[in-house]
C-alpha cells in the first residue's frame, strides 16, 4: 500500500473522504533556532536556513489580509516579483469544497533575476539546455554538437554557414520547418495564482502532462511540467540553465526545480551551470495543491527512497519536527512531480497576456472549472484541471486545425497528448473530440519532415 494510500486510510476514519490534512510544515517559515530531534537516529537540520532565493529579509512580502488562519508564511516568497502584497481569499476547489487560498499577483519576471542564454546564435556558441526524446535521447547543452546531432536525425535547425534559425515569436509562423524559439518578454504582463492554505489529498492523484501548471516558486515564478516535444513540434523551445524560458505570453516560468540543477547536471554528465544558489534539500516552492516542493534530498542530505508516484512522501523537512507530506525534485530531469497528489483551486491560474497559457483574452483558455457542468469528453479528464491552452512550439497549422475542427487549441492538444502524443491513435482523439477521423485527419497539419 502506498504511503498516500496510508495516510488516507488514517485520516477518513476522523474526519471523512477528503478530509484537510495538516501539512503545515510546507507552508510556514523554517526557523533560524535549532530543535530537539525525535529520536537519536534522526539527524535533522531545522535550524537550517531554507530560503532559495537568498534575498535579505526586508526584500520579502507582508501579506495583505485580516484572515490569520493560514499556513502560509508570506515572509518566504520573494517582494521583487509582486506586483501587490499577496492575500489570503476565499477560493473553491475543484473538487467543490470552500476553502482559502493564497492570491499571488506577480510580474512577468522579478526583478532582481536574470535569465538566458536560450538560442544560441550560431553553432560556434553554447546557448540552454534541452531534453531530447528521439534517438541518443537525453538532456543536453544545446550548442553546435546538439544541433548537428538532430541534423543527423532529420531535424537542421541551422543553415548552411552554421547560423541558428531563430523565431522570436512563438505564437507566430516560423518561416523554417525548424526553428529555434526566443520569445521576447512583456513587461506590462501579470500573473495571478491561488495556492490553498490548507492542502486536501485528492481521491485520486493528477497526472501532469506537457505544459501543465505545477506551482510557484519562492521566487516568484510559475512552475510548469514538461515542454512540447521537437518530435510532435518540429521546434524547440529551449530551456536557459536554470530550466526556465520565456511562454508566448511574454512571461517566464520553469521546467524544472531551478535551485537543484546542479544534482540533475552531476547525474546527467551535462556541463552546465545554474547562476542561482544551489541547495538540494531546501524548499523550491508550493505546487498548486498547497503542498511544498523540495530538492532531491532529504535534510540530512540523502536521497528519498520512499517516493510515491508524485515523488512524494511523509517525512521530515527543515524547521518542523513532526513528519509530513511533501514532494521532492529527483536528479533526472525533468525533475518535477510528475503528477499532484491533492487537490487545486478552481480558476488558480490567469495572465493579462494576449496569448499562451493562462491568457485570459484567448478564447482557447476557457478550464473545465470555468466550465463545470460540461462532461469529460469535451474538457480535462484529468481531475485538477491541471492542463491550460498551450503555446510553446505548435507545429505551424495547428491553430488553424482546431479552428476548422471546431475545437480550441487546449482540447486538439489534450486529446493528441493523451492518445500518444507524436505517434497518436488518431481514432481515439476523433472519439474524444466527437469528430470523423475523415475530419481530424484533413485538418491536421503534417507532421515535421525528417
Amino acid at each position: 500500500m502506498s504511503q498516500l494510500s496510508i495516510i488516507k486510510d488514517n485520516y477518513s476514519g476522523i474526519v471523512g473522504k477528503g478530509a484537510m490534512l495538516a501539512l503545515t510544515a510546507m507552508l510556514t517559515a523554517c526557523s533560524s533556532n535549532s530543535v530537539q530531534t525525535q529520536s537519536d537516529d534522526l539527524e535533522h537540520r531545522h535550524n537550517k536556513q531554507a530560503r532559495h532565493d537568498h534575498h535579505k529579509e526586508d526584500d520579502h512580502v507582508k501579506v495583505a489580509s485580516t484572515r490569520t488562519a493560514t499556513q502560509i508564511n508570506f515572509s518566504l516568497f520573494n517582494k521583487a516579483a509582486m506586483v501587490k502584497d499577496p492575500k489570503v481569499v476565499s477560493c473553491t476547489l475543484v473538487n467543490g469544497d470552500a476553502a482559502y487560498c493564497a492570491k499571488f499577483v506577480v510580474k512577468y519576471l522579478p526583478e532582481d533575476l536574470d535569465i538566458g542564454p536560450f538560442c544560441p546564435s550560431s553553432l560556434d556558441r553554447e546557448g540552454g539546455i534541452w531534453e531530447w526524446d528521439g534517438r541518443k535521447s537525453g538532456l543536453y547543452r544545446v550548442d553546435g554538437a546538439f544541433f548537428q546531432m538532430l541534423a543527423e536525425q532529420g531535424y537542421t535547425f541551422y543553415d548552411e554557414k552554421g547560423r541558428v534559425y531563430i523565431t522570436d515569436f512563438a505564437d507566430k509562423k516560423s518561416p523554417h520547418e525548424h526553428s529555434c524559439i526566443n520569445v521576447a518578454v512583456d513587461k506590462e504582463v501579470e500573473i495571478t495564482m491561488l495556492i490553498p492554505t490548507e492542502p486536501v489529498i485528492a481521491d485520486a492523484s493528477s497526472k501532469l502532462g506537457v505544459v501543465d501548471k505545477v506551482g510557484m516558486t519562492l521566487s516568484g515564478v510559475p512552475i510548469f511540467s514538461d515542454a512540447p516535444s521537437v518530435q510532435q513540434t518540429g521546434h524547440i523551445p529551449v530551456l536557459d540553465t536554470c530550466a526556465g524560458h520565456v511562454d508566448p505570453g511574454g512571461w517566464y516560468h520553469y521546467h524544472g526545480t531551478a535551485t537543484d540543477m546542479a544534482s540533475v547536471y552531476e547525474h546527467e554528465g551535462v556541463h552546465a551551470e545554474c547562476h542561482l544558489a544551489q541547495d538540494s534539500s531546501a524548499l523550491f516552492g508550493y505546487a498548486f495543491d498547497g503542498i511544498g516542493i523540495y530538492g532531491s534530498h532529504d535534510e540530512n542530505g540523502r536521497l528519498p527512497t520512499d517516493l510515491d508516484t508524485c515523488h512524494g512522501h511523509l517525512g521530515y523537512v527543515q524547521g518542523k519536527q513532526e513528519k509530513v507530506y511533501h514532494y521532492h525534485a529527483t536528479e533526472d530531469f525533468p525533475n518535477l512531480p510528475p503528477c499532484l497528489s491533492g487537490v487545486v483551486a478552481r480558476n488558480n491560474f490567469s495572465t493579462t497576456a494576449e496569448t499562451g497559457v493562462g491568457a485570459v483574452k484567448n478564447k482557447g483558455s476557457q478550464t473545465m472549472a470555468e466550465h463545470p457542468d460540461e462532461p469529460d469528453g469535451q474538457r480535462r479528464r484529468m481531475q485538477g484541471d491541471q492542463s491550460e491552452p498551450r503555446g510553446e512550439g505548435f507545429p505551424p497549422g495547428f491553430e488553424e486545425a482546431a479552428q476548422t475542427l471546431g475545437v480550441s487549441v487546449d482540447e486538439l492538444f489534450q486529446a493528441l497528448n493523451d492518445a500518444g502524443g507524436p505517434n497518436a491513435d488518431i481514432g481515439q482523439v476523433a472519439k474524444v473530440l466527437g469528430i470523423s477521423e475523415e475530419a481530424l485527419t484533413a485538418a491536421l497539419p503534417q507532421p515535421p519532415q525528417r
